[in-house]
């Protein structure tokens, strides 16, 4: 079990949505909070809303695909809170356009921020964690990354989120014995004003913000989209509980069940009757 009283944690994407919540309720379990957003005002208000809810936080700029701005990241809350032994790498950008539509820019985007910028995080925060012998992770992924054919016209986005669930279950199993703990978070359909303002969080070297929302492809039926107050406490559960993935809706074990399943188990048959068939191996 994790304790999360009295420890310092950073919050990624903390300015809005999921990380927000998470900031929150974090701070309510008596962490001290280092909330980081690629939009600093955002960060802010995040920041200021705990400490007017008697929470301890700072507001901290951060676009997570840089490695040297995640850095920059860590000597502020170091700086202010000392060792970081509970990270929340949140931050993430979207994108709902088929593959022969998207720009270089666009793809680099969607995945530096998803993939990369969880990794950056993992490969600063973690040596203190180690050091102190505890700790904790929770990177967020993506129903979309655990059932990637899920949703249509999401190449680049499920493919770094599917490239989270493999990062953050072998870290699991590389820091056996260490004292710190991890989790990856599925997260499902969430209101979190992602589709809205996603457009605004693009860096300049990916093109700079745009004006456009996102549209999720007609042919793909959401989940009921839960409020990120109701998806907080999973993560605050999953921490204390020291459990490995967590899945914020139960509605999508179906859809697991049926698409991807299936198509592994099919895959390992095949292998199986090949071998038959051919008396090799």
């Amino acid at each position: 079990m994790t304790e999360i009283a009295g420890k310092a944690a950073v919050v990624t994407g903390g300015g809005s949505g999921v990380g927000r919540a998470v900031a929150h309720a974090l701070a309510a379990g008596g962490a001290r909070i280092v909330v980081a957003d690629i939009l600093k005002a955002n960060a802010e208000a995040t920041a200021a809303s705990i400490r007017a809810q008697g929470g301890v936080a700072i507001a901290a700029l951060c676009d997570v695909s840089e490695r040297a701005a995640v850095r920059a990241l860590k000597i502020k809350a170091n700086e202010a809170f000392g060792p970081i032994l509970i990270a929340i790498p949140n931050a993430g950008a979207t994108s709902f356009k088929p593959m022969d539509g998207l720009s270089d820019d666009e793809i680099d985007w969607v995945v530096q921020v998803n993939f990369m910028g969880v990794m950056n995080f993992i490969q600063c925060f973690l040596p203190d964690m180690i050091a102190a012998g505890e700790g904790h992770i929770v990177a967020s992924a993506s129903i979309a990354g655990l059932v990637p054919d899920l949703v249509p016209a999401h190449v680049p986005y499920s493919g770094a989120k599917a490239g989270v669930i493999g990062m953050m279950l072998n870290l699991r199993r590389e820091l056996e014995g260490t004292g710190v703990q991890s989790t990856v978070f599925c997260v499902a359909s969430v209101d979190s004003g992602m589709r809205a303002n996603n457009s605004k969080y693009r860096p300049a070297r990916f093109g700079g913000p745009y004006e456009e929302e996102v549209v999720v492809p007609q042919n793909f039926k959401r989940g009921h989209a839960r409020p990120p107050e109701e998806v907080a406490p999973m993560v605050i559960n999953a921490i204390r509980r020291n459990r490995p993935m967590l899945v914020s809706d139960p509605d999508y074990r179906k859809a697991f069940m049926e698409r991807y399943l299936p198509l592994v188990l099919q895959a390992f048959d095949d292998v199986d009757a090949y071998y038959a068939r051919t008396n090799a191996g």
